[in-house]
């Protein structure tokens, strides 16, 4: 009971603020926040379930099972706790910055460039900012675009020598080629429209990697790996190919996506294709395309109606004509009383009677005059070469042109590519009196002026990066409350909160050393460290208290806080430690577990030797 009544309150206390650290983010808005959500219900259950625990069934399995035995005549001596050797050794750290002014803001100076240095880390690249790191997967996708217009067997062709490069590699099991078609659609071929995909000019490779448990390089390694030869086999037909891997989490068009929006769509077209040269020469930027058709020659038979006339071939006559020969309709079915759908009869010319403009024109109509005779179509029409119309895509209602791109190399986040994209756009050739406006959240409201907006991984970084900002702002608020509404004072809980930016330290020190991306999911570790380092503080400051309560003087109070209160903090931080260890090794959940690590080790020292300090000072000229 006296365990209980000791530590009851501080453990309830830093329970609720290990739950208002990590409910926020429950809260994150977009395609993320299904994949978060859980985290945090999970956590905040299963901490109150461990409160109930702690304050309930612990304690009864302690008497049980830690009572010792009346022994007659012996009585157990207990140790002073000056004679600790937790206590000797905090007393010698803690003691000469109590002590000495100058050890003291000394040691609060290093710890505080420390925390500069460390943040200075995302500014020099050293530790890179990205939505979710490359998952390690058994399977990607070669994606062949070849010109508008491309035959079939030429499209064939460069499949077939993808397909014999892959056949080479150690790494490929197996594979499956599809031309003129879509391979069998996925969770991420869905949102990127690959199911629409089909035509003499397309083509998909399916390709099966060896197992993850057989092999020691990552799946994206492999593609960056296969990449640059696939690339030169395109390149020597003119064909655009891009390697497209399973994506962590929800999928999107590209990770690179550039949404043009104007007045002009043919302004358009020359914007993105501007931009479209912008990616191609910026660093770490691969597979760049867009979704605008090659020109197309398309030829118009412009019906001569007085001539047709003339001759007794009524205009009707040769369009039907024509389109009876081209377009390989059905005439009539081939009849089956025990087949569910019946078999089509395509009346079609030979191939060698339509491959050029000149076989076609030679195709003949029956004229209504006289004894009937077949006319060539070529002496009732005139011949025009034209350009066929592009596709036009358009978003909300607002007409787009997209430029994609994806990131393999050194700084595979879009983040830096796309920051570093305002002045190289300013530079770009526009029609007078126009500029160019850059936008990251949402379309335009106008399409008055030429805009571009990114999107794809780039949107999702930035909603979530907010949403996990804000949910971090909410945490140390709601933190703040809780810990005011317990102690009834307001300068406790600022030093008490003091262990939060320590634990940065350690966060970004541990994914440099790692080389490790600083995620979404890391940024999740950063905030849930809010609360346990919180509670770290809870309970040193709560046992300072106790101990001046009891007339004990500050400097002491302190001492002994640090010398009892360490060894259920270490216990804590060990836990935390080795349950993240337990994912330190998957690609996804990686940098949580390197956030929880590291921010545990580093801001448990810290905030051990900190937050004692710092509340000394504060409280000193009261307890003089």
């Amino acid at each position: 009971m006296y365990a209980i009544n000791e530590v009851g309150n501080p453990t309830i206390l830093a329970t609720f603020t290990v739950i208002a650290s990590v409910l926020p983010m429950a809260f994150v808005s977009g395609l993320m926040g299904p994949y978060m959500s859980p985290m945090p219900i999970g956590a905040s259950i299963a901490m109150l379930l461990s409160l109930f625990v702690a304050l309930t069934i612990t304690p009864y399995l302690g008497y049980i099972f830690l009572r010792e035995k009346d022994k007659k005549g012996e009585e157990k001596k207990e140790k002073p706790l000056e004679e600790t050797f937790i206590y000797r050794m905090y007393n010698k750290f803690e003691s000469p910055l109590i002590e000495n002014k100058k050890k003291r803001w000394l040691f609060l100076g290093i710890t505080f460039l420390l925390l500069l240095g460390s943040i200075g880390m995302f500014f020099t690249k050293s530790v890179a900012v990205k939505m979710l790191p490359f998952d390690n997967k058994n399977e990607f996708q070669v994606v062949i675009d070849m010109p508008e217009g491309t035959t079939l067997e030429r499209t064939g062709v460069v499949a077939r020598e993808i397909a014999q490069y892959l056949n080479t590699r150690p790494e490929v099991v197996n594979y499956q080629s599809y031309v003129g078609t879509s391979a069998p659609i996925t969770f991420n071929g869905l949102v990127r429209h690959y199911d629409m995909r089909g035509g003499s000019n397309m083509a998909d490779i399916q390709v099966n990697l060896v197992d993850k448990g057989d092999r020691s390089a990552q799946s994206h390694d492999i593609a960056s790996l296969l990449r640059p030869e696939i690339q030169r086999i395109g390149e020597k037909f003119n064909a655009n190919i891009k390697i497209v891997e399973v994506p962590p989490g929800p999928p999107v068009l590209s990770t690179i996506v550039g949404e043009i929006y104007g007045p002009d769509y043919n302004t358009q077209i020359d914007i993105a294709d501007q931009v479209q040269q912008i990616l191609k020469n910026t660093s770490d930027v691969v597979d760049v395309d867009w979704m605008v058709e090659a020109d197309q020659i398309k030829y118009e038979f412009i019906i001569d109606k007085e001539k047709a006339m003339l001759y007794g071939v009524a205009p009707e006559q040769i369009a039907h004509t024509m389109n009876m020969a081209l377009s390989e309709r059905a005439v009539t079915n081939l009849y089956d009383e025990n087949a569910s759908n019946q078999i089509g009869l395509i009346l079609a010319l030979e191939e060698k009677e339509k491959s050029t403009i000149q076989d076609i024109a030679q195709l003949k109509v029956k004229s209504q005059q006289g004894n009937g005779n077949m006319v060539p179509i070529a002496d009732l029409v005139s011949i025009e070469q034209t350009t066929r119309a592009k596709t036009i895509y358009r978003k909300n209602q607002k007409r787009v042109v997209y430029v994609l791109a994806d990131l393999a190399g050194e700084l595979e986040s879009p983040v830096y590519a796309i920051l570093g994209m305002t002045d190289k756009l300013k530079a770009m050739n526009l029609p007078t009196g126009y500029s160019i406006d850059e936008l990251y959240i949402k379309q335009p409201d106008f399409e008055d002026n030429y805009t571009v907006k990114w999107d794809g991984e780039w949107q999702i970084t930035l909603e979530v990066f907010r949403d996990l900002g804000l949910a971090f702002l909410g945490v140390i608020i709601i933190i703040y409350i809780l810990i005011v509404g317990w102690f009834q004072n307001f300068k406790a809980p600022i030093v008490m909160m003091v262990a939060i930016p320590l634990s940065l330290i350690g966060i970004v020190l541990g994914h440099w050393m790692l080389g490790a991306f600083f995620t979404a999911t890391s940024f999740i570790g950063m905030i849930a460290l809010a609360g346990i380092m919180v509670r770290n503080s809870v309970l040193l400051i709560d046992f300072i208290n106790i101990r001046l309560a009891d007339g004990v003087p500050l400097k002491l109070a302190v001492i002994e806080a640090g010398a009892v209160r360490t060894t259920p903090i270490l216990l804590t931080a060990g836990t935390v430690v080795i349950g993240a260890f337990v994912i330190l090794f998957d690609p996804i959940f990686q940098g949580l577990a390197i956030s929880l690590m590291g921010g545990t080790i580093v801001s448990t020292v810290l905030t051990l030797l900190v937050v004692p300090l710092v509340y000394y000072m504060i409280e000193r000229k009261n307890y003089k």
